[in-house]
Parts: C-alpha cells; structure tokens; sequence
C-alpha cells in the first residue's frame, strides 16, 4: 500500500483504504494459530501505522493553512474585517429571506 498521497482527496482514499485492509485482514485472523498469524498481524500492524502517517499528513496540511491564513489576515487585517463583515452580512440576508 503506498501512501504518498499529496491532496487531500487522496490523503482520505488511503486512510479509507487502510481501514478495509485492516478490517479484513482482522476478520481473516479470527481463528487463525501460528506463523500465519503472525504474517497477518504484522500485515494489519502496517496498515494501520499508514493510516496514522495519513493522519499526520492531514494534520500537517491543515497546519499550514492555518499558518497561510494567520500570515495573510495578519498582513491585510482591515481587508479581512471588510470581507468577513460581508459574508456575515450576506449569509443573515440570505437566512431571514422567506
């Protein structure tokens, strides 16, 4: 399973994709003894550590968004009261519209 997944979209697909390899692999382990059931473990173990490598990309990219956004309001603070003035004044038009 690769997990070199750059956008979002395919950040989510891989973590989706772990998580039914995991469940399967757990259901095929039920009954299973010995050195098979080792391989599947160790099978299971390495899907879910993609998952949380997935989850440490997520988190990454919204850190860095976060960090784009603070920097831009930071530079443009009265422009980002003047937008945010707007859309908050559109979506109350918008909510008491019958």
């Amino acid at each position: 399973m690769s997990t070199t997944g750059n956008t979002p979209d395919e950040v989510l697909a891989t973590m989706r994709n772990a998580v039914r390899e995991s469940e399967a692999l757990l259901e095929s382990t039920a009954g299973a003894v010995g050195e098979e059931a080792g391989k599947l473990r160790a099978k299971i173990q390495k899907a879910g550590d993609s998952a949380k490598a997935a989850c440490h990309r997520i988190e990454e990219k919204a850190l860095e968004g976060a960090r784009a956004t603070d920097k831009v309001i930071r530079s443009h603070p009265y422009e980002s009261i003047g937008i945010a003035f707007g859309v908050g004044l559109l979506i109350g038009v918008l909510v008491t519209r019958k």
